[in-house]
């Protein structure tokens, strides 16, 4: 028995000069792991009578219980002193005066998210597009029905989605139910881009996240053609990229356009070529586009005989790594203030 306390005097002792959680697991390999030193005690058990085995055999576990939760304690406490540290080592006062500022102390500058969508959205507004907005919580209806998306529809598959509790309302997974606000509240001819969040439920990783951006695009008058299209979309990237830039479309598939198409440029590294960026084929993909479904157009209160539109829909979070080289999308969400601190408005 005065071994035991000896050994968690010792155990006590090495615990205290433990500074990470590195060596907090070293500690309790040393003393109660699979190898420890409570185990080697508990080794010698088997030569020992009954009696003095039962006595023995419920001290080690003891001391084996009250070890682990020693740690256990000691982990928790540490975590708590590294968070304070860093909070007091990190702590910047955000209502600090720009006349504070400019004595030294810097400001973390803007989000690439942010200065990226400005851009485009000045770009849009340029071209006589007005921005519209809409809610994070949309109902089925708007989310797929609206947009030919109806219940049981295999595009449904395609989008991971959280939904609520009542199952007619979810987390919006694509910035397209602004499209369909929009319709409900202007009459043709119109044209408006939408920028917003959308959530899927994906395994994240460096090119998935489970909360990133879009901005839809719509244009709707009378006789709209895939030109006008190709013009206004060449027009965004040629002014996001600071050059002029040749596109191409290819067919795609969209439930709520008909026809579809997937728009392409090419590749500002090779010049068409073909490099790795590329993989080879001398173009990128950019975005997914086409002509608003007349069945799209009825649920947004417009005549399809009468009226017809183009819309597309454009990942601004894969713009934004394109445009500053980052390769991990999860910094775009982590918050960390030196990352953002790198960029400065355009």
């Amino acid at each position: 028995m005065n071994q035991f306390e000896e050994l968690y005097a010792e155990f006590s002792m090495m615990l205290e000069k433990a500074a990470t959680a590195a060596d907090v697991a070293q500690v309790k390999a040393d003393f109660v792991g699979k190898k420890g030193r409570v185990n080697d005690i508990m080794k010698g058990l088997k030569d020992m009578g009954p009696e003095e085995r039962k006595t023995l055999g419920a001290a080690s576990n003891s001391l084996k219980e009250r070890i682990i939760a020693e740690i256990d304690r000691f982990l928790e406490d540490l975590e708590r002193r590294q968070i304070d540290e860093r909070l007091s080592r990190d702590w910047i006062d955000v209502t600090l005066s720009d006349a504070v500022l400019d004595k030294g102390l810097s400001s973390a500058g803007y989000h690439p998210l942010s200065l990226v969508q400005r851009e485009v959205e000045d770009i849009f507004i340029s071209m006589g597009f007005d921005i519209l907005d809409g809610p994070h919580i949309e109902d089925d209806y708007h989310n797929f029905e609206a947009l030919n998306i109806p219940a049981n529809h295999p595009a449904r598959d395609m989008q991971d989605t959280f939904w609520f509790a009542d199952l007619h309302h979810l987390l919006r997974t694509h910035t397209s139910p602004i499209q369909v606000r929009g319709m409900e509240a202007h009459k043709p001819p119109f044209k408006f881009v939408g920028p917003g969040k959308v959530f899927r439920n994906e395994a994240l990783d460096a090119s998935h996240e489970a909360c990133f951006h879009q901005i839809e695009g719509m244009m709707v008058g009378e006789d709209i053609s895939v030109a006008h299209m190709i013009h206004f979309l060449k027009t965004l990237l040629s002014n996001i990229f600071k050059r002029e830039i040749k596109v191409r479309l290819r067919p795609g598939y969209f439930p709520f356009v008909e026809p579809g198409f997937e728009l392409d440029y090419e590749c500002l590294l090779c010049g068409g070529k073909g490099c790795s960026v590329c993989k080879q084929v001398g173009w990128v993909e950019a975005l997914g586009c086409g002509m608003v479904h007349p069945r799209v157009l009825e649920y947004g209160r417009i005549d399809p005989l009468v009226h017809n539109g183009f819309a597309f829909g454009l990942g601004l979070d894969r713009l934004t790594m394109m445009r500053y080289g980052i390769d991990d999308v999860r910094h775009l969400q982590d918050g960390d203030l030196r990352f953002v601190s790198q960029f400065k408005a355009y």
